[in-house]
């Protein structure tokens, strides 16, 4: 059974279809991608996929459950998470209070039991504590776990949205362009950190991205829209050197 299967999946806007007819099969473990021009529709598919947009037609099933239509946090608790183009941290709270967010997601405790600091509480936060400094060790970023989020470097912030997306405990995570605005080094550092969360966590992966280093280096397949439809599909070299994808994206 696949992680992620998505058929005929189709949003319309007023008049405007903005994406139609998608299809796309993922398998568990899978690190996969999906390019395309500016505009193609890849956001458009990632917000009907986590419940931002609910889909005109077709169906999403994930890990042989239907979530078509269903509310963000339902499909969160499903197991996709996701980050954004742009950067959408808590900036004026810490670095581990931003992962400890994500961690909520499993470890409740009463308002009441919150607010009198009870011993449920006090068990739950420091695990949530001691889990969050797991994960920002995983990402080199233990040492800044009391700053402030906006005090990080740009990069680093690219990866504690990661750690927070992944302390959801997800199946599927989902990367909108992870490498834009970095340099060089920090998009070799990215591709290792991205290997790193498949091997470890035992993910599965799909990125949207510009950046054909990334893509080439780390994708196992891909497809393309156009316009809102799949150009092509397939493993990564073969997607790649379509003479139409060139034509389409490369080009772009």
């Amino acid at each position: 059974m696949a992680m992620l299967e998505v058929k005929n999946l189709g949003i319309s806007f007023g008049g405007l279809r903005a994406v139609d007819e998608f299809n796309i099969k993922i398998e568990e473990g899978q690190l996969y991608g999906l390019i395309g021009p500016n505009g193609a529709g890849k956001t458009t598919v990632f917000n009907m996929l986590t419940g931002v947009y609910t889909p005109t037609d077709g169906s999403i099933v994930l890990d042989g459950q239907n979530i078509t239509g269903k509310k963000t946090v339902e499909i969160n608790k499903a197991g996709i998470a996701r980050t954004f183009q742009n950067i959408r941290l808590f900036t004026e709270q810490t670095v581990i209070d931003n992962v400890k967010i994500g961690l909520h997601n499993e470890k409740q405790y009463s308002m009441l039991t919150g607010i009198l600091r009870l011993p449920k509480y006090k068990k739950i936060e420091k695990e949530m504590d001691e889990k969050a400094l797991e994960l920002l060790k995983v990402f080199d970023l233990d040492g800044e776990a009391d700053l402030l989020a906006k005090n990080l470097p740009y990069g680093k912030q690219r990866k504690l949205e990661i750690a927070r997306a992944l302390a959801t405990n997800p199946k599927l995570l989902l990367l909108d362009e992870p490498a834009a605005g970095m340099n060089p080094n920090e998009t070799e550092e990215l591709m290792k950190t991205i290997r790193f969360v498949r091997d470890h966590f035992k993910m599965t992966v799909l990125l949207i991205e510009h950046d054909m280093k990334l893509v080439s280096g780390i994708c196992e397949e891909l497809t393309v829209l156009n316009f809102g439809q799949v150009l092509c599909q397939g493993k990564t070299m073969d997607v790649l050197s379509n003479p139409e994808v060139i034509k389409a994206y490369i080009g772009d």
